[in-house]
Order: structure tokens, then sequence, then C-alpha cells
């Protein structure tokens, strides 16, 4: 969510109707998220001023760690100095950090392409958003979900009741420190993630729901109390439940 609301934001000073607008202070703090959306708190370091050349060799980017040439146009501009200094900072500032972690492994082929392609300078803005859009749309719509055995009929389910929440297991990424809340696309999904856990023997699929409208599935490591919910579903393993518990 962060990425990608970074990129939208870049996208937009890339074609403001001022020109291309380049941050000269880009660091983490001079930006905050504010009703799910990043902003820019400080935009006295920003430029609309692109660096003038008379040649190629005058349109060097450069960084710490890496330089980019780039190509100086007819007007005696380095083409897109100030997308690509973005971009890079990006990159650099919060790609690196945060694009490796909590995807779905069947996404981060897609995710491992975008960080490649901006620390190496071969996407503009444009390519990335879209290509942020489209790993956006294989989650939301769960397009990823690689075709497998279906692995619900593994587990009893128990309508209208909710489990008693309590603490339990650590996963990584849970949205609560107390146990593992994952986002998921369905219980088929939430199935198959208790699965590959060892710990796990029944899920739910809670009222929750992440930026992206993905539910909440809390996993617990046994069957705990029941309670009457009319709007939950608990699913447990097969092997887990026992006539004497339910």
């Amino acid at each position: 969510q962060i990425c990608l609301s970074l990129v939208k934001l870049l996208f937009y000073l890339a074609h403001s109707p001022l020109g291309s607008i380049v941050l000269l202070d880009f660091q983490p703090r001079q930006f905050v998220m504010v009703d799910g959306n990043l902003k820019v708190t400080d935009m006295d370091d920003a430029s609309i001023e692109e660096l003038p050349c008379k040649e190629d060799n005058d349109c060097t980017l450069e960084f710490p760690t890496k330089s980019f040439p780039l190509k100086c146009s007819a007007v005696g501009k380095c083409e897109g100095i100030n997308e690509k200094k973005n971009l890079f900072n990006a990159y650099r500032y919060f790609f690196t950090y945060l694009l490796p972690h909590s995807a779905p492994p069947a996404l981060r082929p897609f995710l491992s392409d975008i960080l490649n392609a901006t620390g190496d300078l071969r996407y503009g803005i444009n390519e990335t958003l879209k290509a942020f859009e489209k790993v956006l749309h294989l989650y939301k719509s769960g397009l990823y979900l690689q075709k497998k055995p279906l692995l619900l009929k593994d587990y009893i389910s128990l309508k209208g009741f909710h489990m008693v929440e309590g603490e339990d297991y650590k996963c990584w990424p849970s949205y609560s420190h107390l146990g593992c809340l994952l986002s998921v696309h369905s219980a088929e999904e939430a199935a198959a993630i208790c699965n590959s856990q060892s710990q796990c023997q029944s899920f739910i699929v809670t009222q929750q729901t992440t930026w992206t409208g993905r539910p909440l599935a809390s996993f617990q490591s046994s069957p705990t109390d029941l309670i009457p919910d009319a709007n939950s579903v608990v699913y447990i393993k097969r092997s887990a439940s026992s006539g004497e518990r339910l």
C-alpha cells in the first residue's frame, strides 16, 4: 500500500501542470500516510528545474552507490532527470525495504521484477505504476492463486459460531501481534495457509477487511471454545476435531 501510494504520487509529480517536479530532500521522514494515501509533508525542497546540459556527458545522475548516464535533449535539458531521481530514491528508501516482504509467494517474482527494474532505472514512472497496478489486480482478484487440489474438504465447517479470541501462535506477516491474522482471498486460500503451518488446526474468515477489500483470517493452534455468531463460520481440521469437542 505504501509503495503503490508513493508511485501514484511520483506519477503526479512527473506529469504535474508545472512540469516534472523533483523532491530534493527525499527522505522517509518527508512523507506521512493520510487516509491510506502517502502525502509529502514539506514541499520547500521541491523543484521544477531540470539540469541544463550541452552534451550527454553533462547528464550523469549520481547516487552514493550508482550512477546513470542520461541524454541531453535538443533544448539543453537532461531528459527525465527529475522523474528518474525521484524513482531511484523511491527504490532505495522504500522499495528495497518493503517490497521483498509480506506478499504471497506467487506474487513475489512480480515484485522482484519491479525492484530490479527500478533499481537499474530500466522502468520510468509510467511503467512502474503499470507494473504495480498489475500486481494489485492479481492480488485482489485471486488470479495469482495456483490451481491446487481443494483443501477445504479436509475441514469441518461450523456455521453460526465464532472462536474465542486469545493469544496463540505467531506467524509472519500477521496483522495482530497476539496471534496469526492474515489476509486471504477466500476460505479455500485460508485452508491452504492452515495446511502449510504445522501449528494450525482451525481458522475463521473474519468480517475485517484490508485496504484492498480482502478479508482477514484468524488461524489457531487448536479449536477453542465456540460462541454463537450468525455471521461467522469456523473451519476445523477433521484430524483435529473430535466428537467430544464438537
